[in-house]
């Protein structure tokens, strides 16, 4: 805590806030977060989400602070205020599915089974709020049938957030379709006491000038973020192969269970 008093001499800042998360979490983020703005970060989060402290370890492994609030969207210009700017904070970019090992799908159905098949992990990822709706959901629109990848509602939000699933680059012609799903569920699914759908668009890869191109004139609430597998894929592959497998991590552990 002494730590935190010399960055922050504010005493308010250590009394209140380090104060209320345990010491182990306090220790934790001492010894692997170097800014003190970002040690504030995670304090911060940790009490407004209830990380356990594996959760906080795994949260800073994977640099969620550098990638918070980073996805590229339209909310400013599709939300009022208050809720453009928790939108912006809920969706981050990119996503990191770790969890799904060294298996490599090639199809979007197979990326959306595997992420199902980890529907506990994968809400982690997602953030706080998410609660999973079903995957494949079915719409009927003008006698024809669509099937959203995998459908969400957001408690803080509350709103459904409809996720499309990409396994390829960022095509412009993704945001028609996205766009549709969320006109339908707002007028099939959507109650009056909702907020407006949101859609978050994840690809293999994109090009921000191109996304936001792309975007332009769409009056939806809009998200776009890339995701990734593993973080080791952007390895040299001579340093792959030293790198412990996650089955093998976990066997270390004694395959410990996650806290949420």
């Amino acid at each position: 805590m002494r730590s935190f008093a010399e960055a922050y001499p504010d005493p308010a800042i250590v009394k209140q806030l380090v104060s209320r998360i345990p010491w182990g979490h306090i220790i934790r983020i001492l010894q692997k977060i170097k800014d003190p703005a970002d040690r504030l970060w995670y304090v911060r989060q940790t009490i407004e989400n209830g990380w356990s402290r594996n959760i906080l370890a795994m949260k800073i492994e994977s640099k969620a602070h550098q990638r918070q609030g980073k996805a590229i969207n339209n909310f400013a210009l599709t939300l009022p205020p208050p809720d453009s700017d928790l939108a912006a904070q809920v969706f981050k970019d990119p996503y990191l599915f770790d969890f799904l090992g060294t298996a490599d799908p090639r199809r979007e159905r197979e990326v959306e089974q595997m992420l199902v098949d980890h529907i506990q992990r994968f809400l982690l990822e997602l953030g706080a709020g998410f609660a999973f709706v079903g995957r494949q959901v079915h719409l009927e629109v003008d006698d024809e049938d669509f099937y959203i990848d995998l459908l969400f509602y957001h408690l803080k939000l509350r709103c459904y957030v409809v996720v499309e699933l990409k396994a390829v680059p960022f095509d412009p012609a993704f945001i028609g379709k996205l766009n549709l799903y969320l006109s339908a569920v707002d007028d099939l699914m959507r109650h009056p006491d909702d907020q407006p759908t949101i859609g978050l668009l994840l690809c293999k890869s994109k090009k921000q000038i191109i996304v936001e191109y792309a975007l332009r004139g769409f009056s939806k609430p809009m998200g776009f973020a890339g995701w990734e597998k593993q973080i080791t894929d952007t390895l040299p592959e001579n340093l792959k192969g030293s790198l412990p497998s996650i089955e093998e991590i976990e066997a270390e552990l004694g395959e410990e269970e996650l806290e949420i």
